[in-house]
C-alpha cells in the first residue's frame, strides 16, 4: 500500500517502513507505528523556534518525535530524526494528545509547536491533538520541510495555525545531493499554497559556498508571493555528515542580503551571538517596533514590543504580525 503523506509515495507493508520509518500498513491501513509517543516536551519563548511574527514574546510547548522523510547531510537533529525508531521506543515520552495539551494549560503556555523534526511523519496524532487544542484556546504551529503531498498539505493546515517551512535551497541539485530528495518543486509549491491559506514564515540555512549562491532565487521567489513574509536566513552550523565543514563568515553572507532586503520587508539573519539584524523595523518609516537579542543557536530573545496591536504605533502601518486576541501569557 503506498503512503500519501509525502512526495516519496513509498510503498509500505506491515514490516516495511518507507524512508521515515514512522508510518506501515496494519488493518489494511497506513497507520502511525507509535502514536502518542514523542522525544520531546519542554518549554520556550516563540522567538527561539524561531517565529518572529507569530505571536511575539508568547509561551511556547515544543514537541516532536522521531523520523524525517528529508536526509539532510548537515541535520543538527540528525541523532534523533536518523535513529531508528523502533530501537529507541522505550526511551519516548508517552502523552496522549489530550495529556499534552493539559500540560501546555499547566505551564501557562499560549502555543504548542512541534519543531524538532518534520510533523508530516506523525501528523495522525496531530489530527487528535488539534480538537483538545481548539477547545483549551491554544494556537498550534510547525516547522516543517514542505514536501508533503496536496492531501497531506491539507490536513497540516487543518492542525496548525501559523507555519515555519525550511527552504533549504532554490535547485533540484541542491536537494538532490545535500537533502536527499530528488526535487524542489514540491516544497515551492506548498509554500505558495500556505502563504495564501494560513500565517507564513520561511527558513533558510546557509551553507557558504553551498547555497549561497542560491539567495537570490529565493528571494525573488518569495518576494513574488509576499514581499511581507518573514524570511529567516540561518548562518548554519555544519553537523552530522558535514562537521569539517568551515563555518560560514557573517560579513559575507550578510553583504549577499543587501539585495534580499530591497525586495523583502523583513529578512532576519541570525542563529550566532549578538546579531545585529534581529530587529523588527517598520518597512514604511524605519520605527524600530520590535528589539530582539540574538544569543545564538536558537536562543533568540524578545527585549521589547512597542507595537502589540500589530501596526507601527508611529505610521501605522501594518507589521504582518501574529498577535493574540487575548494579552500573552508571560
Amino acid at each position: 500500500m503506498r503512503c500519501n503523506y509525502c512526495e516519496w509515495g513509498c510503498e509500505l507493508t506491515e514490516d516495511t517502513y518507507g524512508v521515515c520509518k514512522m508510518y506501515h500498513v496494519k488493518g489494511g491501513m497506513v497507520q502511525e507505528r507509535f502514536p502518542n509517543r514523542w522525544s520531546s516536551c519542554s518549554v520556550t519563548r516563540i522567538e527561539s523556534i524561531p517565529f518572529y511574527h507569530a505571536y511575539p514574546g508568547s509561551r511556547s510547548l515544543i514537541i516532536g518525535t522521531m523520523g524525517c522523510n528529508f536526509r539532510c547531510r548537515y541535520c543538527s537533529n540528525g541523532f534523533v530524526v536518523y535513529e531508528d525508531p523502533g530501537q529507541i521506543e522505550d526511551r519516548m515520552l508517552c502523552f496522549t494528545p489530550k495529556e499534552v495539551v493539559g500540560m501546555a494549560r499547566k505551564m501557562r503556555c499560549d502555543n504548542i509547536v512541534f519543531n524538532v523534526n518534520e510533523p508530516t511523519v506523525s501528523l495522525p496524532s496531530l489530527l487528535k491533538m488539534k480538537p483538545h487544542a481548539q477547545a483549551a484556546g491554544i494556537e498550534m504551529g510547525c516547522l516543517t520541510n514542505g514536501y508533503t503531498t496536496p492531501a497531506a498539505t491539507e490536513m497540516l493546515l487543518s492542525v496548525f495555525d501559523f507555519f515555519n517551512v525550511g527552504l533549504k535551497g532554490f535547485s533540484s541539485d541542491f536537494y538532490r545531493k545535500y537533502i536527499g530528495v530528488k526535487d524542489v518543486e514540491p516544497v515551492l509549491r506548498n509554500i505558495e499554497h500556505l502563504a495564501g491559506s494560513a500565517f507564513l514564515e520561511v527558513t533558510t540555512p546557509v551553507i557558504q559556498d553551498v547555497n549561497d549562491m542560491e539567495i537570490e532565487g529565493i528571494v525573488s521567489f518569495l518576494s513574488d508571493i509576499d514581499a511581507d513574509m518573514p524570511w529567516h536566513v540561518f548562518r548554519l552550523l555544519p553537523e552530522h555528515d558535514m562537521k569539517s565543514e568551515k563555518y560560514p563568515n557573517i560579513d559575507t553572507i550578510n553583504a549577499g542580503l543587501k539585495t534580499a532586503r530591497r525586495h523583502l520587508s523583513y529578512v532576519y539573519f541570525h542563529n550566532f551571538v549578538g546579531s545585529e539584524w534581529v530587529n523588527t523595523d517598520c518597512p514604511a518609516c524605519g520605527f524600530q517596533a520590535i528589539q530582539r537579542f540574538s544569543l545564538g543557536c536558537g536562543g533568540d530573545r524578545l527585549m521589547d514590543n512597542r507595537c502589540p496591536a500589530g501596526v507601527c504605533s508611529n505610521c501605522g502601518h501594518d507589521l504582518n504580525l501574529l498577535v493574540a486576541a487575548k494579552e500573552a501569557v508571560i
